[in-house]
């Protein structure tokens, strides 16, 4: 089989019928150098070694979210057990086995927005920015913990490029502005 077939470590079915290598593909995955992540997607295995994987091929249309995010913004110290995905409310997404996957299902205008391409460990995904991420801890800080929303929020505003009014400007968007107003004023 062709190495070079398989596209940052991840193919899917459709390419594998372009390039005329499905039995090779099937024998790869018997021989153990690829793996099946889900019906119609494939891995090498060098690129389950790697840290990040392509979010796109696995969850089409997913977002790097919560804790992925803030560990990527370098804003925790968590390490991430899962990826987490955010999607749109109401889609039926199937996730593979390998690597774990924690979807996040939200409401569309809170998933649409501060949406970002970025460059993560080689692979370009989907993120949520820098400042909508601080909010999503605000926002979800309940079921986060408050410690970890403390230390977000702490480590943001320790950083030199943080952007007070856009933050401000998710905030109101997201309906979090007078609860992010209360941590502002105390001094996090």
């Amino acid at each position: 089989m062709d190495k070079e077939l398989i596209i940052n470590g991840v193919m899917s079915t459709h390419e594998i019928r372009e390039s005329q290598s499905y039995y090779g593909i099937r024998k790869a995955v018997e021989d153990g150098s690829v793996v099946r992540l889900k019906n119609g997607v494939y891995a090498s295995a060098e690129a389950l070694a790697d840290t990040m994987i392509d979010i796109e091929r696995v969850v089409p249309r997913g977002v790097l979210c919560l804790y992925s995010a803030w560990s990527h913004y370098g804003l925790t110290t968590q390490i991430p057990g899962a990826f987490y995905v955010a999607v749109e409310k109401h889609r039926k997404v199937v996730v593979p086995e390998f690597p774990p996957i924690q979807l996040c299902y939200w409401e569309q205008k809170y998933y649409d927005l501060g949406v970002e391409e970025a460059k993560v460990q080689g692979q370009i995904v989907k993120i949520y920015g820098l400042e909508k991420s601080v909010c999503d801890a605000v926002k979800f800080r309940n079921k986060i913990g408050l410690d970890v929303a403390a230390e977000v929020l702490k480590n943001y505003l320790a950083r030199k490029d943080r952007n007070i009014a856009l933050l401000t400007a998710y905030a109101n968007q997201m309906r979090v502005a007078t609860t992010l107003k209360g941590y502002l004023e105390i001094g996090l």
